[in-house]
């Protein structure tokens, strides 16, 4: 298993290397020629999905140095599963769901940590509040919350609240139902209410 990852890693770097693939996105048999194995079919969806796939688990995550790993993590499980891939279906959805999996397993084996780059602070919500000072603490507050919540639904609050994705797309991305979604953010808002009112701060 070492070897054959270690291979395709060595395959990504070729593309990263070479010139234009040979097909284009208009290729009405690129998608038939991935599921059956074709290496150009797939370099040819890796080149157009490869920032896409990135920005989603970036998204997620909020560490671009993990990003970077889960995106060839997500495309060495869409290589190896190609040929359950159903063309009919479009790559673009089924990418989303197996990069989605990749994070929530990063998730899931990541300790909470109370340490926060600026950028991504500035994302949570926080109230008004005439102190620069008090909202900066607030917004940590938040953040420091959000990495508390179970991987799941923080991946769902995530999404649904802070990148404002609609409740139909973070239902593809997961693998789940509208209502489960829905379910899941109000779980995580509920965990974060008691999280915030436990750290002094009243939602």
């Amino acid at each position: 298993m070492a070897l054959e990852r270690n291979l395709f890693l060595g395959l990504l770097v070729r593309f990263s290397r070479r010139g234009k693939g040979r097909m284009q996105n208009g290729d009405s048999g690129v998608l038939n020629l991935f599921q059956q194995g074709s290496e150009d079919a797939f370099e040819t969806l890796f080149r157009l999905h490869q920032r896409a796939v990135y920005g989603w688990i970036l998204r997620i995550t909020r560490d671009p140095a993990a990003a970077e790993e889960l995106t060839i993590e997500s495309f060495w499980h869409i290589h190896r599963a190609r040929a359950r891939f159903d063309p009919a279906q479009g790559f673009e959805g089924w990418a989303r769901r197996i990069a989605t999996r990749a994070a929530l397993d990063w998730l899931r084996a990541r300790r909470p940590t109370h340490e926060f780059a600026s950028e991504m602070i500035v994302d949570y919500p926080a109230p008004v509040a005439a102190d620069a000072a008090i909202t900066a603490e607030i917004r940590l507050k938040t953040a420091q919350a959000f990495s508390r919540l179970p991987p799941k639904l923080r991946i769902a609050a995530t999404l649904a609240l802070i990148e404002q994705q609609s409740q139909k797309e973070v239902a593809a991305a997961l693998g789940i139902s509208i209502a489960a979604v829905k379910l899941r953010v109000f779980r995580a808002l509920r965990l974060l209410r008691k999280d915030l009112e436990r750290q002094g701060i009243m939602p």
